[in-house]
């Protein structure tokens, strides 16, 4: 789909809104929740610079009103959030820890909607596990999304523990998104097998930590799966992600469905 496409769509049952707040970008779309399909086209906004709470809810807000949507919505942040507060900003101002992220984003959005945000990696973890590579798996499933940083989702049955943050796990000294990032691979200039041997020392370190019964691995680099995953030397089944871009958004308007109800 494109992502630049104006949306016009009045709500309707089991639909909410999904949005994905990134560094770079901001999309957002209208979510058929039962079946995970976008149920309008994404529609992307460059995120402003600095990334204020300010100047990122006023993002939101016209995407909301872009789409005349009214009901319940759900946003990714790529922070570390507790109980709708930002504990963290990765990409963005930090003048976000310590904000209510799910106060600004509803005060944003006006009457008529409410709110919730979780971390990024989290809702792409929940919209893997319900329409995509772990999807029908039991037992721990962890997703790691390979981007700028190392985000993680540890889901059991089905079931998010929110805000793990593996990709700060120790990594031969060194905290280990630093070393195994796609972003590394990028500003080294790294082949794919040479980078694939580090990631597959971060993996090892989680799967001895967890012993999960699948990875899921997410992130752009995901779509060059060929190229790296069959060179991971690993005992757990490892799985690329399927939604790619979807995922935030369709994670973030399951989770605004199951935390608000319809």
């Amino acid at each position: 789909m494109s992502e630049e496409h104006d949306m016009a769509a009045a709500p309707r049952p089991g639909q909410a809104f999904g949005i994905d707040i990134g560094g770079t970008g901001i999309k957002g779309a209208i979510v058929h929740v039962a079946s995970g399909q976008l149920a309008t086209e994404r529609k992307r906004i460059l995120t402003p610079h600095p990334a204020t709470p300010h100047a990122v809810a006023a993002v939101v807000g016209q995407l909301v009103a872009d789409a005349q949507w009214k009901g319940l919505i759900g946003a990714t942040f790529p922070a570390v959030i507790k109980h709708g507060i930002a504990q963290s900003a990765a990409n963005v101002d930090h003048a976000w820890v310590g904000t209510d992220a799910d106060k600004v984003f509803t005060d944003a959005v006006g009457a008529g909607s409410d709110v919730i945000v979780l971390n990024d990696a989290d809702a792409a973890g929940i919209a893997e596990s319900r329409f995509g590579a772990a999807k029908g798996v039991d037992g721990v499933v962890i997703m790691l999304t390979f981007g700028t940083g190392i985000g993680s989702a540890l889901l059991m049955n089905g079931v998010l523990v929110p805000n793990t943050e593996l990709g700060h796990l120790e990594l031969d000294g060194h905290d280990a998104e630093t070393r195994a990032a796609a972003s590394v691979r990028d500003e080294h200039g790294m082949s794919y097998r040479k980078w694939a041997g580090r990631v597959s020392s971060y993996m090892q370190h989680v799967e001895r930590l967890f012993t999960p019964d699948l990875f899921v691995v997410g992130g752009g680099v995901s779509k060059n799966a060929d190229k790296w995953v069959p060179l991971l030397e690993l005992n757990t089944p490892v799985e690329p992600a399927q939604l790619l871009n979807d995922a935030g958004i369709v994670g973030a308007a399951i989770a605004a469905v199951e935390r608000l109800g319809e």
